[in-house]
């Protein structure tokens, strides 16, 4: 494979076949900013922000919004703030936050190989482990990377058992059991995680049916992937079923609704399976035969580390995290924070965000399920979430790690103008939308805001086969972005 890069990857793992109910607002083509004017600017009018909203059509959701001033913390525009409202991923921003707050920006993740016993003339004489530490941007080419560096220390046989170890963070079989099992956003999150748990299913049609199979690529290295299987089934719906095999993740797919070759990543539900899946064959073509992969329930103590990989620091993992809403480096980030905390489950976690945001902001309320914002429960106020971004953001430099907002046209614009620059986290949810970040007005004064749009009752009907792309979601979605960049221009 050529012709991709860490982010490149990033990007293609985000993409799927069919991601609409919860693909985040694309990157829009600039337009040149307006020139600073000199003096204050007027008052944000409540009644053009009435008219965008109206025009927006969005009957029976709620809208929410607060501007502060980002120094003073003046309000200067707001509708409901103190209302509950689903984040979505705008939740990442406060999960950035927490991360920051708990592990430090100098937190790395760190990947390890040890070994139970000596090696003696290249021989591994105990048990060789693969050992993760929570890494949620650990990629085939960094195994890959990390087995030839096993083999550059000698290694050449082992003579005990290959195991694996997930321990370092709770395991979650999937972020929001809510959702459609096959969705490759909504993977298993554990301490050992790899491609952001997810595999590629491939297939291809010939003579006799059709081929199909499962591999974890990555830049460099490409291999095929043995515990997860598929089965083609001559049925239209459900597009797939799966099952937990044991050793083996077993999926089925629909003919009917496969073309004539593709591919797209499905979730892992069993992620340390699947990294030891690949790392034994990335070791089988460094000439180092290792046996099937058995799950350790702890570390050994006496284990020593033979070789290691470290992950890029906390912020760049982040800013990734932010850009490309990946839902699993959310969880592992949270996760990871919290158990630093003591927290032992997923929903221990969640609480335990909650509650740092509530001492930070000294304001009560905020309740959260996840990390990501995948689950419709959460609820947080713009006033929450404003306060947050404007206390806490900037000792954790969160502005430097969101996304810059482009404007494109007039249609994103209508009568109102953009602002001279604006970095925010979008989040996005059949029928739930949100924008919240910084912005820089005209006049070169500095914001902060958050913007809600929610109709949960309508979100709450669609059917659990409907909630990957439910009918009328995609075009919802887009009046409410629009809705929110006008918005955001009015004040500018």
């Amino acid at each position: 494979m050529t012709g991709l890069t860490r982010r490149g990857l990033l990007a293609g793992l985000m993409a799927g076949a069919a991601w609409p109910a919860l693909a985040e607002a694309p990157v829009r083509s600039p337009v040149p900013p307006a020139r600073p004017v000199p003096g204050a600017v007027a008052a944000p009018s409540a009644d053009l922000a009435e008219a965008i909203i109206a025009e927006a059509k969005l009957p029976g959701a709620a809208v929410s919004y607060l501007l502060m001033d980002a120094k003073s913390g003046k309000v200067l525009a707001s509708r409901e703030p103190d209302r509950p409202m689903p984040p979505a991923s705008t939740l990442k921003a406060i999960t950035a936050l927490y991360a920051l707050g708990t592990l430090g920006a100098g937190h790395r993740f760190a990947t390890r190989v040890m070994v139970t016993g000596p090696v003696k003339g290249g021989r591994v004489e105990g048990d060789l482990i693969l050992a993760g530490g929570g890494d949620p941007a650990l990629s085939t080419d960094d195994l890959g990377d990390l087995a030839a560096a096993v083999r550059a220390a000698g290694v050449t046989s082992v003579a005990g058992r290959f195991l694996v170890w997930g321990g370092a963070l709770p395991y979650l079989p999937e972020i929001d059991e809510g959702q459609p099992e096959w969705l490759g956003y909504n993977p298993a999150v554990a301490g050992l995680n790899l491609n952001f748990n997810r595999v590629n299913f491939t297939w291809a049609r010939g003579g006799d049916g059709y081929k199909v199979g499962f591999d974890a690529r990555a830049e460099r290295f490409a291999p095929m992937v043995e515990m997860a299987r598929m089965k083609v089934v001559a049925r239209d719906l459900p597009i797939f079923t799966y099952a937990d095999g044991g050793r083996t993740e077993d999926w089925t797919v629909a003919q009917a609704a496969l073309n004539k070759d593709g591919s797209r990543w499905l979730p892992v539900r069993r992620p340390d399976l699947y990294a030891g899946d690949v790392f034994r064959t990335l070791m089988a073509a460094q000439g180092i035969r290792l046996d099937r992969p058995e799950v350790l329930a702890s570390l050994p103590q006496g284990a020593q580390v033979l070789r290691g990989h470290e992950s890029m620091a906390l912020p760049d993992v982040l800013r990734d995290m932010l850009k490309f809403s990946t839902n699993m480096t959310a969880e592992t980030v949270g996760m990871a924070a919290s158990v630093t905390r003591g927290a032992k489950t997923h929903a221990a976690s969640a609480r335990a965000m909650g509650e740092w945001l509530a001492a930070g902001i000294g304001r009560l309320g905020a309740r959260f399920v996840d990390h990501s914002g995948l689950g419709g429960a959460s609820r947080v106020s713009a006033v929450e979430m404003a306060e947050a971004l404007r206390l806490l953001g900037p000792g954790a430099g969160l502005g430097g790690l969101m996304k810059p907002v482009k404007f494109k046209d007039a249609k994103d614009l209508g009568s109102v103008r953009a602002p001279q620059r604006v970095v925010a986290k979008t989040g996005t949810l059949n029928f739930v939308s949100g924008l919240v970040g910084y912005m820089t007005t005209a006049a070169g004064e500095e914001r902060v805001f958050a913007i809600f749009a929610a109709d949960v009752a309508r979100r709450d009907a669609v059917p659990p086969g409907d909630r990957e792309n439910p009918p009328g979601a995609s075009s919802w979605a887009k009046r409410a972005r629009r809705m929110e960049l006008r918005l955001i221009g009015s004040w500018a």
